[in-house]
């Protein structure tokens, strides 16, 4: 799928959240980056996606990118160091565990073992390029 505009998409059962995951796999980014509004029962994610779903130019491109994730009770974070805003983390993949329908847990997966856990009413994730591509640099 050749194309230079922004990626958006919309999860909103579980079926949905593997597009998400693969457009957002190998996706960097910092975790002061990565906010949790308890009292919104949001958590936002920004990151550094590449662009998977574009034609490959060289090395090919990356992107700025929200995710945001809603109906959130709880979050819980395993080997990801709280305070340490400028620590940069690698998305390997997201997967929705099932609890009591429609509940469940996003469960975000990065590299060297770290993860984050999201207690969710329902899925409700949204996906949105923010800013303009640039060449990767690897």
């Amino acid at each position: 799928m050749a194309t230079s505009a922004p990626l958006r998409l919309i999860a909103r059962d579980r079926e949905d959240v593997p597009p998400i995951s693969a457009a957002l796999q190998d996706a960097v980014g910092q975790i002061g980056d990565f906010l949790y509004e308890p009292k919104a029962r949001r958590f936002t994610l920004a990151l550094n996606r590449y662009r998977w779903e574009a034609p490959r130019k060289g090395r090919g491109e990356r992107v700025r990118t929200a995710l945001q994730a809603g109906e959130v009770t709880a979050a819980k974070a395993h080997r990801l160091k709280q305070g340490a805003d400028d620590a940069v983390v690698s998305l390997l993949s997201v997967a929705f565990e099932p609890g009591d329908p429609p509940s469940g847990a996003l469960v975000f997966t990065f590299s060297g073992g770290g993860a984050l856990r999201l207690e969710v009413d329902c899925v409700d994730l949204v996906l949105a390029d923010v800013s303009a591509p640039w060449s990767a640099s690897a």
